[in-house]
């Protein structure tokens, strides 16, 4: 009888170790899911800030070309005037 009764206290301090590291991997997989949702959201906010900076630098080379022409031919107008 002791040693069933042995038996039953060991398994059950085994079940209860078990149920804190089970508590445990599951928090740490909320934590690992947060943080990689939170890069996840890291990288597409740099992603896009490259993609308006790539866009904001050709509007801005665009303009550029638009006013040296818009110089070469008001040149042209006013010599020919």
């Amino acid at each position: 009888m002791k040693k069933v009764a042995l038996t039953v206290a060991v398994l059950a301090l085994g079940l209860a170790a078990c149920e804190s590291k089970t508590a445990n991997a599951v928090d740490n997989s909320d934590v690992a899911n947060a943080v990689e949702n939170d890069t996840a959201a890291a990288a597409d906010a740099t992603e896009n800030a490259v993609d308006n900076a790539l866009d904001a630098t050709g509007n801005a080379a665009e303009a550029t070309g638009n006013a040296i022409d818009n110089t070469a031919a008001n040149a042209v107008n006013e010599t020919a005037n």
